[in-house]
């Protein structure tokens, strides 16, 4: 994307936040709660399995868990779980966990990892407090090797006064279109998938953005 605009057509308050004091301050509490029901968490689990990402995977993986917290949903962790997050206690907490980074990447959205570094990476229902996304996503793929996986999920919970406007001013399906054309605009990845993997008007949505790294 060098050269050129990543954020070209988006309103310029769209990735601004009610609250915008630094965010240390907000997630400084720990908050060891989930914040989608159990069937909506049971279908992250569930698809890191059907992506091969777990510990059930034919080799061992090493999986990056992005704006992590206590618990990163995986049925059976992976072989290492590198977790990066907002708050040192809850990070602690997260048993799956083999390495914990404590990071704002609103302010820094480069990541202290290697280039091709971790054969996944997951984000759980966090890609919408994101103020700089595309920078964010342009690391991951710097970060994943070449066929590693991109699994963004999210459903309709959210802090508003911390997501950003363009989230809150958009329904689900519009959400699954916006982080779509965050993951084509970071211009690593392949043609983002997107599904629901709750059933329709039951429980919390929880719906899926999967890419994979080009090569």
């Amino acid at each position: 994307m060098s050269g050129t605009d990543p954020y070209a057509g988006f309103p310029e308050d769209f990735f601004r936040r009610d609250d915008e004091r630094p965010d240390e301050l907000f997630y400084g509490p720990p908050r060891l709660v989930t914040h989608i029901d159990d069937d909506a968490l049971a279908a992250v689990g569930a698809l890191y399995a059907e992506l091969g990402i777990d510990g059930w995977a034919p080799r061992p993986q090493r999986v990056l868990d992005l704006m992590s917290s206590w618990i990163s949903h995986f049925r059976t962790p992976p072989a290492e779980l590198v977790v990066l997050g907002m708050n040192a206690a809850e990070l602690a907490a997260n048993t799956a966990a083999t390495e914990r980074v404590v990071q704002d990447l609103n302010a820094d959205p480069r990541l202290p990892l290697p280039d091709e570094d971790v054969d996944a990476a997951v984000c759980c229902v966090s890609i919408d407090y994101l103020t700089r996304p595309i920078e964010v996503l342009e690391e991951i793929g710097r970060v994943l090797r070449p066929g590693g996986t991109l699994a963004i999920t999210f459903s309709n919970r959210c802090f508003p006064t911390k997501a950003v406007r363009g989230w809150l001013l958009t329904d689900d399906e519009q959400h699954a279109a916006l982080v779509a054309e965050l993951v084509r605009r970071a211009g690593r990845f392949t043609e983002p998938e997107v599904s629901l993997r709750t059933p329709p008007g039951r429980g919390d949505p929880l719906y899926a953005v999967v890419a994979t790294r080009l090569p």
